[in-house]
Formats: C-alpha cells, sequence, structure tokens
C-alpha cells in the first residue's frame, strides 16, 4: 500500500511539473475563449483507474487458463485405455480348460469319479473270473496312464501360455508407464491383475492335473493289492486253487 500512495504522488508530482507551462504558454498565446484546462488530478484518478482495470483483465485471463487446463486435466483422467488384453487372457484361459475338458476315461466330474471308482476301484469281486480280474487290471492301468498323459499335456499348455503372459505384461506395464491419466493408469493395474488371476488359473489346472494323475496312481495300487489277496486265496484254495501232482520233466522212453 505505501508503494501505491507513493508512486500515485509520484505520478500527480510529475504531472503538475509537466502542466505548468503548458498551461502558461496556452495563457500567453490563446484567447481566453479557446483555454484547454487540463486537470491533474482527474488524469491521474484515470491513470489508476486504468491501471486497476488492466489488473482485472490480467486476473480474469489468468483465471481462464487455470480453468481451461483443469479442464485438460479432468479429460485425461477420463481418458480411457486404448489397448486391451482381455482377448488373449480368455484365449489362454480357454485353452487351459480345453486341456482339462479332454481328461481321458475319468474327467473333472464328481459324478464321474464316484461311479468309476464304484466299477473298478472299490471292492474286488469274490465272484468274478480270473479273465474279469485280469480285464479290471487293464482298464485301471489305462486310467493311470491316461492320467499321467493328461497332466503333461495340461503342463505343456501352460508352459505355451507363459510366452503369450509375457508379452502381454510388458504390453500392459508399457501403457501403465504412458498412461496420461488417473482412469488410464486404474485400467492398466485391472488388466495386470486380470493377467496374474489366468496365471493363477493355470497353475491351479497344473496342480489338479497332476494331483489327479497322482490319484490315480495310488487307486490303481490299492486295487491291484486287493487283487493280489484275492488271487492269493483263490490260488491257496484246494477246491479251486492248485492242485499238486506228479510232473514228469525228462522222457526216459519207457
Amino acid at each position: 500500500m505505501r508503494t501505491y500512495h507513493r508512486r500515485s504522488h509520484a505520478i500527480l508530482l510529475a504531472v503538475s511539473i509537466l502542466s505548468v507551462p503548458l498551461v502558461v504558454s496556452a495563457t500567453l498565446t490563446t484567447p481566453a475563449y479557446a483555454l484547454i484546462v487540463f486537470d491533474p488530478s482527474n488524469y491521474a484518478q484515470n491513470v489508476i483507474q486504468a491501471a486497476r482495470a488492466l489488473e482485472q483483465i490480467t486476473h480474469q485471463i489468468t483465471s481462464l487458463q487455470n480453468e481451461a487446463q483443469m479442464l485438460i486435466n479432468q479429460a485425461r483422467n477420463l481418458a480411457s485405455l486404448p489397448y486391451s488384453s482381455l482377448q488373449q487372457i480368455q484365449q489362454s484361459v480357454q485353452r487351459t480348460q480345453q486341456l482339462l475338458q479332454q481328461a481321458q476315461n475319468i474327467a473333472f466330474n464328481v459324478q464321474d469319479i464316484d461311479q468309476m471308482f464304484q466299477q473298478q476301484y472299490g471292492t474286488i469281486s469274490l465272484s468274478a473270473t480270473d479273465q474279469q480280474l485280469v480285464a479290471g487290471a487293464r482298464s485301471r492301468w489305462h486310467n493311470t496312464v491316461g492320467g499321467l498323459q493328461d497332466a503333461l499335456r495340461v503342463q505343456a499348455g501352460v508352459v505355451g501360455n507363459i510366452d503369450t503372459n509375457r508379452s502381454e505384461m510388458a504390453a500392459l506395464i508399457g501403457q501403465s508407464q504412458g498412461a496420461t491419466g488417473a482412469l488410464q493408469a486404474t485400467q492398466a493395474g485391472n488388466q495386470l491383475l486380470a493377467l496374474q488371476s489366468q496365471q493363477l488359473s493355470d497353475l491351479i489346472a497344473l496342480i489338479s492335473a497332476n494331483g489327479r494323475a497322482g490319484a490315480l496312481t495310488e487307486a490303481e495300487r490299492a486295487a491291484a493289492a486287493e487283487q493280489g489277496r484275492e488271487q492269493r486265496r483263490r490260488f491257496l484254495t484246494p477246491s479251486t486253487g492248485y492242485q499238486p501232482g506228479n510232473a514228469r520233466m525228462f522222457n526216459n522212453g519207457n
């Protein structure tokens, strides 16, 4: 305020000094009816008002610029991410699901598993013939081998998804780092989470396939042990089992 008053006084003083010769000269050379009167105070006041108006206009321009920048920032924050990895993630999930659905002999289904175990892995029937016992053992062996092959196929599929996941992760990280606003950064983060979920799904599928193969192996082993006991019992039963007798090893010509 002091600087402002000093400046106003300086302007008034300068205008007063400069106006004195003009007034005197005009009085000496100009007729009374044509004399122009200059009011220094009024002139200074007009200059001050013009300066204030200019200052207000400057403030308004600055305010408009700030508002425009704020709108630009809001538009950037609301801009959607121009990249989507959803299709690639869905394709990877579908490939793994197809491998699980192609499980041989025993599917990943509770009812099918219960039915198969009742038929092939339950208690060995005492009335089953030897041919039936051999056929059952062979069927269980096929189930075990099929489970091991299914596990290897799922492992191959999961390993095949690694390259796709790596490229998608690199693309999403690049999109996240180059995001122009909050929405783009959030969408890139959400897609990264979706990619991690797909990788976890592959891991779960791999563990399930390996567990299925291991369970079939143990089930076959348990059934084979039960069948071995039954066959041993039959072998030792005199009426139906082994009958001792004489054996001729060499023909003596008699």
